[in-house]
């Protein structure tokens, strides 16, 4: 399922402007921390230049860093699937992650690793002009907000874009929180909506 779905997204990719694009390009061939002395492949990030929903997850890991695309391991099926459950089309959605590179031993990023990649995520908010965007886990919180605590932040929107949920590697080992994990890509749809009506008006 998760294959196909993962196939469905290369035929059909979405177009690409050359704002976007160039900022994939520069995070590439990025070498701002030693990270980048360490990876494969630096992961961007995919999806349309326009989406109303932009996830951010933690760094890549060993089959991100080896394929050059943001989930696409074992969190990434988990991803794949809460997204088909809450009804988003994967293809429609932008994907990143707040460090580009993939730390050591799938280590959580230090202080300046963040500190070196969160203006590459604040330029592809910027451009991608979502009306959501997706806090998953801890590390994504705790680098865009400054908080962290995500059992107790979940479900909750900040500032009016925002909104915290669980990272897909959590559900890795505790498959109860897949419901939960559901019901906030829901709520985040739901806010997207909202949000992209109002602007209509």
């Amino acid at each position: 399922m998760n294959t196909d779905q993962s196939s469905e997204v290369k035929r059909s990719p979405p177009e690409r402007s050359g704002e976007l694009v160039s900022l994939e390009e520069e995070i590439k061939t990025c070498e701002g921390c030693p990270l980048a002395r360490g990876r494969t492949k630096a992961v961007p990030g995919e999806g349309p230049d326009r989406a109303d929903i932009l996830l951010v997850g933690e760094a890549p890991g060993r089959d991100e860093d080896r394929a050059g695309r943001p989930f696409v391991g074992r969190a990434g099926s988990v991803l794949d699937r809460a997204l088909k459950e809450a009804g988003i089309e994967r293809s429609k959605v932008y994907i990143t992650n707040v460090v580009k590179c993939r730390p050591p031993g799938n280590r959580r990023p230090k202080r300046e690793e963040v500190k070196a990649c969160l203006p590459f995520l604040q330029s592809q908010i910027g451009v991608v002009r979502p009306k959501v965007v997706i806090l998953m886990g801890n590390a994504a919180t705790k680098a865009v907000l400054g908080i962290e605590g995500v059992t107790d932040l979940r479900g909750q929107s900040f500032g009016g874009l925002y909104f915290v949920t669980f990272h897909p590697a959590a559900l890795l080992r505790n498959r109860n929180l897949e419901d939960a994990l559901v019901s906030d890509l829901k709520a985040a749809i739901s806010r997207a909506m909202i949000s992209k009506s109002d602007a209509q008006d």
